[in-house]
C-alpha cells in the first residue's frame, strides 16, 4: 500500500490505530519501545491483536513534555516505520515536523498524523499537498509545555469546530485534497477533563463537519474518573484501558473513522460489534435517501 492508496471513506468499519511510542518519556509507556526491535515487535503484537494500522511517534506530547531535536526524532521514527512498512503493515507517523513526515513517507508511512494540525511547522501543509498523503489534522493551540494555559473557550464544542474548519481551509488553500483529510478533536490537548467529556459527547456535531473523524482518548488523564472502581488505580494510565475501550465503542457506534489506542483488542471488538449494529441502520438510511430523491 502506498501513501496515495489509503482511502478515508472506504473503511467498512471504525479503524483501530495502534500506538507505538518510540520515546523515553510518553505518559503511558515511555521507554518500553524505544529500541527499534522492541518497537517492531510491539507493532506485530498490535496487529495480531486486531489493529488496522500502526501510529509511530518519536516525540512525547504529554502535558509538560519538551520538544526533542529533529535529529533525535528522525533516528527514533524512520527505522521503525521502514521495518513495519516492509512487513506489509499500514503505518502512520505521529509528527509535527514536515522533515520527519517526509522521511517517514519515503520509508513507507501512509498517513501523517500531525497533532498540531499544521500549525507547528509552516512546511507541513505544503508537504502534505505535494506528497498527496492522507493526514490527520488535530485541534491544537500550543505545545505541551504551555497547552494547559489555553483551556479557555466560549463553547468548547463550537470553538473546536470553528478552529478545525480553519485548519481544513488552510490545508485546502495549501493544495491538500479534501479526501485526504481526517480530523481529530484533540481530547486532552488544551482542554480540561470536563471539556474533553463535553467534546466526547458531541461526536455527532464533530462528524457534521463532513470529514472522517479520529478519536484519541486512550489512557488520557480525563478518563481517570471513569477508572475509579474495583481494583483499578485511576492514576495509573494502563488501568484506564477498559474506559478507553468504552470510548472506542461509543466512537465506533457514532460513526468515527477511527480510534487511536494503546491496547487494541477491546477497540477491535468494539469496532466489529458497532459495524454489525450499524449495518442495517446505514442500509436503511441509504434506502431512505434514495426514496427521497425520487
Amino acid at each position: 500500500m502506498t501513501a496515495t492508496q489509503l482511502s478515508t471513506d472506504a473503511a467498512p468499519r471504525c479503524q483501530v490505530m495502534g500506538i507505538i511510542n518510540v520515546t523515553p518519556d510518553s505518559f503511558s509507556d515511555g521507554g518500553r519501545f524505544l529500541e527499534v526491535d522492541a518497537a517492531v515487535r510491539r507493532g506485530f503484537e498490535l496487529m495480531r491483536d486486531g489493529a488496522d494500522l500502526l501510529d509511530v511517534g518519536g516525540e512525547s506530547t504529554r502535558p509538560g513534555a519538551r520538544r526533542v531535536s529533529e535529529a533525535d526524532e528522525l533516528a527514533r521514527v524512520v527505522p521503525v516505520v521502514e521495518a513495519l512498512a516492509r512487513g506489509g503493515f499500514p503505518v502512520s507517523v505521529d509528527t509535527m515536523r514536515a522533515s520527519v513526515a517526509r522521511r517517514a513517507v519515503e520509508a513507507g508511512a501512509v498517513i501523517v498524523n500531525d497533532v498540531s494540525g499544521g500549525l507547528a511547522d509552516p512546511g507541513m501543509l505544503p508537504f502534505l499537498a505535494e506528497a498527496d498523503v492522507t493526514c490527520v489534522l488535530m485541534h491544537w493551540r500550543a505545545h505541551s509545555t504551555r497547552m494547559d494555559d489555553f483551556c479557555f473557550y466560549d463553547s468548547v464544542v463550537d470553538d473546536v469546530c470553528a478552529e478545525l474548519r480553519d485548519r481544513v481551509d488552510s490545508a485546502l488553500d495549501a493544495g491538500v485534497r479534501p479526501e485526504r483529510i481526517i480530523l481529530d478533536p484533540g481530547l486532552g490537548f488544551a482542554k480540561t477533563a470536563a471539556q474533553s467529556w463535553e467534546l466526547l459527547s458531541a461526536l455527532p456535531t464533530l462528524r457534521a463537519l463532513g470529514l472522517p473523524l479520529l478519536v484519541g482518548a486512550s489512557r488520557k488523564r480525563f478518563l481517570a474518573e471513569a477508572a475509579a472502581y474495583g481494583r483499578r488505580e485511576p492514576d495509573v494510565p494502563a488501568d484506564r484501558d477498559e474506559a478507553s475501550d468504552a470510548v472506542a465503542a461509543i466512537a465506533a457506534a457514532e460513526g468515527a473513522w477511527g480510534v487511536r489506542v494503546h491496547s487494541v483488542s477491546g477497540a477491535a471488538a468494539a469496532s466489529r460489534v458497532a459495524a454489525r449494529l450499524r449495518g442495517p441502520r446505514v442500509a436503511a438510511d441509504l434506502v431512505g435517501a434514495r426514496a427521497a430523491k425520487r
